[in-house]
Parts: C-alpha cells; structure tokens; sequence
C-alpha cells in the first residue's frame, strides 16, 4: 500500500511463477541454450525490481540492474552502464513491455544478444524488428512484473 495525493495506491505482490512462464520466440533467430539460462535467471530477478525494471544477467548470475526509473530506456541504459563489458554476449529482462525500440537498440549497443520481455505494446512489431537487425533472440512471455 502506498499512499498518493488524495488516496492510496494498492497493489498484489507479484507471486508469479517465473519457472512456469511460456517462452515464446519473437524473432528470426531463436535463443542459444546459455541465452535461455541467463533470461531464466533475468526474468526470475527482474520481478523483485522496482519499475521501470531491466535486469542483465548471465547463467546464474547478475551483471546490470537499472530500476525504478521514469522510462524503460532509461533503465535499460542504467542496466548497461552498470553491467559493462558484462553486458557483451549477456540476456536482459525487462519487468514490462517496450514501449519504441530505443531500449533494444541501446541494449544491442552494449552487446546485449538475448531479452526476455512480456510484449503487448502497440509498436511490438517495431520493437522485434530493431531486436532482428542487432541479431538478438527475443522472447514475449505474456506476463507482466510491473511494480510500483
């Protein structure tokens, strides 16, 4: 519960179950097997983030976190800026959808190759393209982890 000018905001925890979430394959190249296991592992941290969320990780470990910031590309630059040069053959996890195809864009210039995302902007297609010029896999799971 958090209170705001004039009454309250109330929100559910997210009590998601990333481990049961439905990968789906949006774009032309599909993620490698280390790619997968590092979104896996993104998409478990990235619900435990305040929004606007990004999370990149490797296998079983963390490299960048950019949270509880106004945009989502700004997030995602925090992410990268924090990661480094980890950052370089890393999976991002966003706790929402893209809303325009600068966050992939600045995820594709850190060396970012894989990124988990729920979809369901109305500018998804423009968003899996940029993923497809930067040769990144990308994965819509239909569930979100916004959190305020």
């Amino acid at each position: 519960i958090r209170t705001v000018h004039g009454g309250v905001l109330v929100q559910r925890a997210d009590m998601g179950d990333p481990e049961g979430t439905v990968f789906k394959t949006v774009t032309e190249r599909k993620p490698t097997t280390e790619e997968y296991e590092a979104m896996q592992y993104a998409w478990k941290a990235v619900q435990h983030i305040k929004s606007n969320a990004i999370v990149i990780a490797r296998p079983n470990r963390v490299v960048g976190v950019g949270g509880g910031l106004p945009s989502r590309v700004d997030a995602a630059k925090l992410a990268v800026t924090k990661a480094g040069e980890n950052a370089h053959g890393a999976s991002l996890a966003s706790d929402a959808f893209f809303p325009f195809a600068d966050g992939i864009e600045a995820a594709a210039a850190a060396g970012v190759t894989a990124v988990i995302q729920p979809g369901g902007s109305i500018r998804d297609a423009e968003v899996i393209e940029a993923a497809n010029r930067a040769n990144i896999a990308m994965v819509f799971t239909g569930t979100r982890h916004f959190r305020h």
